[in-house]
């Protein structure tokens, strides 16, 4: 059945632009002719499932319409491979084939999706010389990181057992293990790590003092820390510049806590959004003073390892199955107390795990909220104790000075969110 008139207009003219946009990207970038005939491939697109519509068996109208397409494109390129300078790629025929498909969706699918592709497209071809800059960045080393974060994403997620698709059954001595739940993740911690890696492989070395900060931390804080303490005790490196980025990776860390729950356990946040958000109000503000005196000072960023690692990701795997192991316990044998311990023990040396196993508890119903947010604030207070520590074994007295004065108002002010 036909859509009202409204509708129509309001099709034709979101293909008409979104085929604008592309072509116009095209005869710009490319020097190829585009801004008349892209609107001119979407709008018969959209003419085209809009007739299929109207008629029994109308796929077929797509259908032919696409062939259309291809066979103009194919006597245009065969056109042009006579002419001796001819040297253009393919890019902007696999794009006209690509905004025709983006014309008929508009139509029998959801609209969103359709101009979300179309604009897609455009930004893809656009970026052209940084994506070619990004891959030639890329050694063999990231590439087999990628292909890592595959392996564990599309090819041993699916066909883990308790799939929610299939079943929910949780194994163990507590019946809290399920390990699809559990290889989820990480799934999510190793593609938050990654997504900092390939920021870090776009921006280089030279990030400076407050985006190596950022970076380390979204990648690994405790690495960042060991990195930077390093550096610092060999002199490569002020204190000061070692101190703020260490700060700065820390205070990543409650961004990652924050989007982990998000995650996990949407409403949860409500409750575990405003201590964090002080803690990290707290962790940044000393940090962002300091670095305000020496925002100039160069701070060459060490190099940062492929975090998708299979030994490093099943290692996580096992941690938080153990963390929800010994939540479970504790919950189940023993005083709320031992909770706290579980969770100050366990943000030592990462702070992902508690996340997600009280995050999880909290959205299952075994933990009220209350609980998993002061156990989220136990465990944050020991990761920042945790890498003064590692400063202290690692970098300079000078260094540890620092350290100590900067973490000092943080820690108590997590001290104090906890008695009051």
């Amino acid at each position: 059945m036909m859509p009202p008139t409204s509708t129509l207009f309001g099709q034709l003219g979101i293909s008409l632009l979104l085929g604008l946009l592309v072509g116009l990207q095209r005869e710009h970038a490319a020097a190829t002719t585009g801004l008349r005939t892209f609107p001119l491939i979407t709008v018969l697109g959209t003419v085209a499932a809009l007739l299929a519509l109207k008629f029994q068996s109308g796929g077929w109208i797509v259908a032919m319409g696409f062939i259309a397409v291809v066979a103009v494109l194919a006597v245009a390129r065969s056109a042009k491979l006579k002419q001796e300078d001819y040297s253009h790629g393919s890019t902007t025929d696999v794009a006209v084939l690509v905004m025709y498909g983006v014309g008929a969706l508009l139509v029998v699918g959801p609209m969103a999706v359709a101009i979300a592709i179309g604009g897609g497209v455009a930004v893809l071809l656009q970026f052209k010389p940084e994506l070619h800059g990004f891959a030639q960045r890329l050694g063999d080393k990231d590439l087999r990181g990628i292909m890592q974060f595959v392996l564990i994403t599309c090819i041993i997620l699916p066909v883990l057992p308790n799939n929610p698709i299939f079943s929910s059954e949780t194994y163990g001595p507590l019946a809290v293990l399920n390990p699809f739940q559990i290889w989820l993740m990480v799934v999510l911690i190793v593609g938050m790590s990654l997504g900092g890696y390939i920021t870090y492989k776009f921006l280089g070395h030279n990030a400076g003092i407050l985006l190596g900060g950022l970076l380390g931390g979204a990648i690994s804080s405790t690495a960042t820390t060991v990195s930077y303490s390093r550096q610092a005790r060999g002199s490569l490196i002020g204190p000061s510049t070692a101190a703020v980025v260490i700060l700065i990776a820390s205070t990543m860390v409650f961004a990652r806590v924050l989007i982990e729950i998000a995650v996990v356990a949407p409403g949860f946040l409500h409750c575990a959004a405003p201590p964090i958000c002080v803690l990290a109000a707290l962790t940044a503000l000393p940090s962002l003073a300091v670095w305000y005196r020496m925002r100039h000072t160069p701070a060459p960023m060490p190099e940062q390892d492929n975090p998708t690692q299979l030994k490093s990701a099943v290692f996580f795997g096992v941690m938080y199955a153990l963390v929800l192991l010994a939540l479970a316990a504790a919950k189940e044998y023993t005083s709320h107390e031992y909770l706290y311990a579980v969770a100050g023990l366990s943000g030592l040396t990462d702070m992902d795990a508690i996340t997600l196993s009280t995050a999880t508890m909290v959205r299952n119903g075994e933990l009220i909220e209350g609980d998993a947010m002061r156990m989220i604030v136990v465990a944050s207070l020991a990761n920042l104790v945790f890498k003064a520590g590692i400063v202290g074994l690692m970098a300079n007295r000078r260094l540890l000075a620092q350290i100590v004065l900067l973490f000092s108002v943080p820690l108590t002010g997590g001290l104090l969110l906890l008695l009051f």
